[in-house]
């Protein structure tokens, strides 16, 4: 019978295994289960669970989210209701597929936190601005995937706006028409009920467009966030003792990252292959596979 321990340490492997994407689905699951089991243990003492989920989502008063600054993160993972998690993670795997056909997973994991601090902003922003929303700002309190996901969505359909996908009854539609629909929307709904989340989902939107934007200009918008996110997550780990060098050409973590970057995009190929057929592939993308083919 398998222990707890070997458990976990099969998940931590996954995890560690699995592309941006899954990381990112994997983060938000793991939150949304966390939070509902805190929740029923708080609730079975008693104690009210809607307070506690205050500390993970961005209030729209500045007040408030000058002593809980870390909720500009926190919030983007956070979901209680089971049908926003799930319709949130199915628009994150979709739309990521797509994103990840024309760029790396480091700038799916940028687009995702930038896209979720616009959304933030413009919630905070807006709260704070209008008239139409002075009584609320004291109640009211965002959370969701949904920016992050808006920003991942608007990214792929301006920078490439052509490219089409299937709707069940609609058949073939260019992407961008889709996003555009959904801008629409959601600039029509920033009175209503759940005010918050439609002005967030035009700030992830708005963060999109400017990476496209910035991307036809060969300049990367999450690069500096990369960086950051890089540096924090290599703080805990320790550094050698002593540095060893190997009389070759190339060190093998320089071999290493290479090999991993050749089979990642052997494996876009290959996806795209079995999508579109041969003859979607470009000229570049059937050299690389008929060299990988020779290996």
């Amino acid at each position: 019978m398998r222990t707890m321990e070997s458990i976990f340490t099969d998940f931590k492997q996954t995890f560690r295994r699995g592309s941006m994407l899954a990381k990112l689905i994997y983060i938000n699951t793991g939150v949304f289960i966390f939070v509902r089991l805190a929740v029923v243990l708080l609730m079975l003492f008693n104690i009210d669970g809607g307070n506690f989920l205050r500390y993970l989502q961005v209030p729209s008063s500045l007040s408030l989210l000058l002593v809980r600054p870390w909720t500009l993160i926190t919030y983007m993972f956070t979901h209680f209701d089971f049908w926003h998690i799930l319709f949130n993670m199915l628009w994150l795997y979709g739309f990521g597929k797509i994103f990840l056909l024309f760029f790396n997973e480091k700038q799916l994991g940028g687009v995702y936190l930038l896209g979720g601090l616009a959304g933030a902003f413009l919630f905070v922003l807006a709260y704070n601005l209008f008239p139409y929303f002075d009584t609320y700002v004291p109640n009211s309190y965002l959370m969701g995937a949904s920016a992050s996901v808006m920003a991942i969505v608007f990214a792929v359909s301006f920078y490439r706006k052509d490219f089409e996908i299937n709707l069940f009854l609609l058949g073939r539609v260019k992407l961008i028409y889709l996003a555009i629909f959904t801008f629409v929307i959601d600039l029509l709904a920033v009175t209503s009920s759940n005010a918050g989340g439609h002005i967030a989902h035009v700030g992830g939107a708005l963060l999109g467009i400017w990476f496209a934007g910035r991307m036809a200009r060969g300049k990367d918008l999450t690069a500096p966030v990369n960086r950051l996110v890089d540096w924090v997550v290599n703080l805990g780990k320790r550094k050698p003792k002593m540095k060893v060098t190997y009389n070759r050409r190339e060190k093998d973590y320089e071999y290493n990252a290479r090999k991993h970057r050749d089979n990642e995009e052997i494996d876009r190929i290959l996806d795209k292959l079995r999508r579109s057929g041969y003859g979607s592939l470009s000229a570049e993308e059937k050299r690389k596979l008929f060299e990988a083919s020779k290996k």
